[in-house]
């Protein structure tokens, strides 16, 4: 009896252990645990290309038509952000940009290749998306509501510096709107969120996250004042108010799917709301309004702006199917998106294409630099501007044209009959000793 109830008490005592909450387990290593396997490592590698003194020389005294430039690789390592489950990465632009190859590396040690789809120099936000099989799903964070901040909270910034599987640091949020010395850098640094959580080399685009693992800033910099022989380390991130508004952009059909729709919906939590529409766009002709909420597209729930978007880029040969509620009302509406390509044609007369990167190295030009003039409409703006097919679009009121997206942008802002300024050059044959110099008219947009 007495080894019975000796038994009972050693199991009533081990029961009791395994039901107490272990301590260590608080909300930061719960958070933790949720955001860490959102985080990736980013690799890139830039291809830098030089000349030599005499590479001139060559070139001007002996007539070498073509002096190769020499090539030098430059790697550098950053962090992102899961935000969606089929692999779109939020990133800072700077860890990104110029790179001719980017490579993402999971917590798990899963390695992706990436391609940039987006970017916003000023606020210095990019979107990567990654090249995986169809099906592959990732796990993603999830967004804070809009200036749902508090100063002195506790925030995890999070990044994968080095692809050794993740970096946590853990501070108070100390400012909501702090405007950082950036040097010479052109960033838009309004409002940026300050923390004491320490941003390690290589952490730029990795997650700043409240205790609920939800994502309130992405991490851009370390701001040192030095002080002797030691510096402290003051951390910035952008705040997700504005990460929302680049998602806003970035999840567009203009985007993703070169048609123009012509509104923008708000990102984050909560109901997928119409914040702007353009005058004389496809959803202005529709009667969308701002402060519509949107619920189905084609029969199919809205229920994120990227799914959201991807219902949208699909009407490509077809008219799209929205249901909206205003106020207390349901409204049917139907909307018309249009095709770039077919809004420049309408406004200039131009038929634009990118530059292939074989085009590019035909022509002796840069990839994504300029768009090919494939044909140009007679009595239209761009002929009577003298405009020929084989020249190459260079600036539109002087916004560089890589694509066809910064065009339609300027346009879809133009009245009609308002002028534009188009910029063009048109390239020397292969092997002419000839430079081709860049000429700007004024044209009246349709």
């Amino acid at each position: 009896m007495r080894i019975l109830s000796s038994i009972m008490v050693l199991c009533l005592t081990a029961f009791c252990r395994a039901a107490e909450p272990d301590v260590r387990r608080d909300a930061a290593v719960i958070a933790t645990e949720q955001v860490l396997p959102c985080v990736v490592n980013i690799a890139t590698e830039s291809v830098i290309e030089y000349h030599e003194w005499y590479d001139d020389l060559l070139r001007d005294f002996y007539g070498w038509s073509h002096v190769p430039g020499r090539q030098q690789k430059s790697v550098s390592l950053g962090s992102g952000v899961i935000i969606d489950e089929d692999g779109y990465v939020l990133t800072n632009f700077h860890v990104v940009h110029r790179a001719n190859r980017i490579q993402v590396k999971l917590w798990d040690g899963r390695e992706f290749d990436a391609e940039p789809l987006v970017a916003t120099t000023g606020s210095d936000v990019a979107l990567l998306k990654i090249k995986c099989a169809p099906g592959t799903k990732f796990k993603a964070i999830k967004l804070a509501t809009d200036d749902d901040l508090l100063l002195g909270e506790t925030v995890l910034a999070l990044g994968n510096p080095f692809g050794l599987g993740g970096s946590v640091t853990k501070g108070i949020l100390s400012s909501k709107n702090r405007r950082p010395s950036t040097g010479n850098e052109p960033l838009d640094v309004q409002d940026w969120l300050q923390t004491d959580a320490a941003i390690n080399p290589g952490n730029s685009g990795g997650p700043l996250v409240n205790l609920r693992g939800e994502l309130i800033g992405l991490n851009v910099a370390v701001y040192r004042e030095q002080s002797g022989e030691r510096g402290l380390g003051v951390g910035f991130s952008i705040p997700v108010k504005q990460v929302s508004a680049a998602l806003s952009r970035f999840f567009s059909p203009e985007v993703t799917a070169s048609l123009w729709f012509g509104a923008q919906l708000k990102a984050g939590p909560g109901p997928l709301v119409v914040t702007s529409v353009q005058p004389r766009s496809p959803a202005a002709s529709a009667e969308l309004k701002v402060g519509d909420e949107l619920l189905e597209i084609d029969g199919h729930k809205a229920q994120s702006l990227i799914g959201c978007n991807r219902l949208l880029s699909a009407a490509t040969n077809r008219p799209a199917a929205l249901v909206v509620s205003r106020g207390r009302e349901r409204a049917n509406l139907t909307v018309h998106l249009k095709p770039l390509g077919e809004l420049i044609r309408e406004r200039l007369g131009l038929t634009l294409q990118p530059v292939t990167p074989q085009e590019a190295q035909h022509l002796g030009i840069r990839s994504g630099e300029s768009l090919f003039v494939e044909a140009v409409e007679q009595n239209s703006p761009a002929g009577r501007a003298h405009f020929q097919r084989g020249c190459l679009l260079t600036a539109i009121d002087g916004q560089a044209t890589g694509n066809l997206l910064p065009v339609a942008e300027v346009l879809t802002a133009k009245e009609k009959d308002e002028t534009v300024r188009l910029t063009a050059v048109v390239p020397p044959p292969p092997g002419a000793r000839l430079i081709a110099f860049p000429q700007t008219v004024e044209v009246q947009v349709r």
